[in-house]
């Protein structure tokens, strides 16, 4: 016993010293931005011990090279024809079949060549905004699946839900069909042992991607996969914001009516959607992909969408959806309306909107009323001030819970996927987003946006000014926190 009060005495004495020693690895071994840097700095200073502690489960960076090396798999199956594909647009022997494309090129060009988002244009797409109208259909393609299911969420609980999709599951593994399902092991936590074993008991397969040290306890909130992809026999395909859990289809009390956007998918950008989750898979079971061509999509002509499908994660050398976010709001012409749960631009993002603000165009920006992470509420609030001096219009919806990740860029270009406008989503989550060049679907997200609207209170500089001092004080804090929430 002694000894043990003997070593705690020694941390204390040379609390000092351990925190220097933490705070030269944090600047000369970690590449972040100076704001970040400084944020840990402080915490290390200020909250000597504690702020180390919170440091390994929230901040430190040192594994990432080690635990999400850019994949060869990748580089083999999707690089080749990327490059491919834009060497025939700079070229100019790429044929657009509609004229609008070329209006767009850059975007397209841009994603092609940080993300390898092959720029697909036979696709038809069904857009869903309830719950219950997306699981619904993501049942039915379920029932039809003829040769397998696969199946990621970042939260999937063993709820009512939840546990419907798993007995559906169970139904199409016991036909001899491949299932597979990809949780994350933070976002999955509620997934019980339970029903996995009921699904793998049917002959289904499932995976925890990045799963906990301690069984239950996930205290690392980084690196999290908040990717929701869904892929039946390469036909159908889901992404969007819709997690499997009550809450989704409106049956919690906490939240109330749901508000989301998810997109089914069926063409050939469904290929990079399935290689999405092959990588993924891969990763958290270390299986080999050695049969990677025959899940890609037929090729038959099904519609006339264009999409990319753009993924971005701790293991992409570019930030890509950030990136595509920034590039449509920089190129507008007329509009830009943006629905998000979290609202933390970085620099990039806060100028753009700004920019465009100035411009007069019409920006408009909506985000929930009810948070779910009071502090991440309190930083989006903090940014709106100036913004709203610029232009940009801010609404808080008011019927329930907006869950909604959409971009819509005047009248042809929207994006729709599972990445939130905060630095959380652009850095430190795996992401994947579906852009859309289509006038067709710019109209529909546009129509629920503006009758969303009718569900908002909007935010007034005169209202802003008129915030207390306590407001101002949670808003402050949480905005010097931003960079790590």
């Amino acid at each position: 016993m002694d000894a043990l009060f003997q070593s705690y005495g020694w941390i204390f004495r040379n609390i000092l010293w351990i925190n220097i020693i933490f705070a030269i690895l944090l600047i000369f071994f970690e590449r972040r931005d100076p704001t970040t840097t400084w944020l840990w700095l402080m915490v290390l200073t200020f909250l000597p011990g504690i702020g180390f502690v919170l440091y390994l489960f929230i901040g430190q960076d040192l594994s990432k090279n080690r635990m999400f090396k850019i994949k060869e798999e990748e580089d083999y199956c999707f690089r080749d024809m990327a490059i491919i594909q834009e060497e025939q647009m700079r070229k100019d022997l790429y044929r657009y079949k509609d004229p609008n494309y070329i209006k767009y090129e850059d975007l397209i060009v841009m994603n092609l060549i940080s993300a390898e988002s092959f720029f697909t244009q036979d696709n038809q797409i069904e857009l869903y905004f309830e719950g219950n109208d997306k699981f619904n259909a993501l049942i039915d393609s379920i029932r039809r699946a003829k040769s397998y299911i696969h199946l990621q969420y970042y939260i999937f609980k063993s709820d009512e839900l939840g546990k419907k999709i798993i007995d559906e599951l169970c139904i199409k593994a016991r036909e001899g069909i491949e299932v597979k399902l990809l949780v994350d092991g933070m976002g999955g936590r509620r997934l019980t042992q339970k029903s996995m074993r009921k699904l793998k008991e049917a002959g289904g397969e499932v995976a925890i991607f990045f799963p906990a040290v301690i069984p239950f306890i996930s205290l690392r909130i980084n690196y999290r996969n908040h990717r929701k992809i869904c892929i039946i026999d390469g036909k159908e395909g889901f992404v969007g914001g819709f997690n499997v859990g009550d809450e989704y289809i409106g049956l919690s009390k906490k939240f109330g009516y749901w508000r989301d956007t998810h997109i089914k998918l069926r063409g050939s950008a469904i290929s990079s959607l399935q290689w999405r989750f092959f990588l993924d898979w891969r990763f958290a079971t270390g299986t080999e992909i050695t049969r990677c061509q025959t899940y890609l999509a037929n090729e038959d002509e099904l519609g006339s969408t264009g999409v990319q499908i753009v993924s971005s994660g701790p293991d992409s050398k570019w930030p890509s959806i950030k990136n595509g976010y920034l590039k449509m709001i920089s190129n507008a012409k007329e509009k830009v309306y943006i629905q998000t749960p979290y609202f933390i631009p970085d620099d990039s993002i806060f100028e753009a909107l700004r920019l465009a603000g100035l411009s007069r165009l019409d920006v408009r920006v909506m985000i929930p009323c009810k948070p779910d992470h009071p502090f991440v509420y309190w930083a989006s609030m903090s940014y709106i001030g100036e913004l709203l001096r610029s232009g940009v219009r801010f609404y808080t919806y008011e019927k329930g819970f907006l869950h909604s990740k959409a971009v819509i860029m005047d009248d042809f270009v929207s994006s729709v996927g599972t990445a939130n406008l905060d630095i959380r989503s652009f850095k430190l989550n795996f992401e994947v987003n579906a852009f859309i060049y289509d006038e067709g679907i710019n109209m529909k997200i546009t129509e629920r946006f503006l009758e969303d609207l009718q569900y908002c209170k909007e935010i007034t500089i005169e209202e802003h000014e008129k915030r207390s001092k306590i407001v101002r004080i949670k808003e402050s804090v949480s905005r010097l926190l931003s960079p790590i929430l």
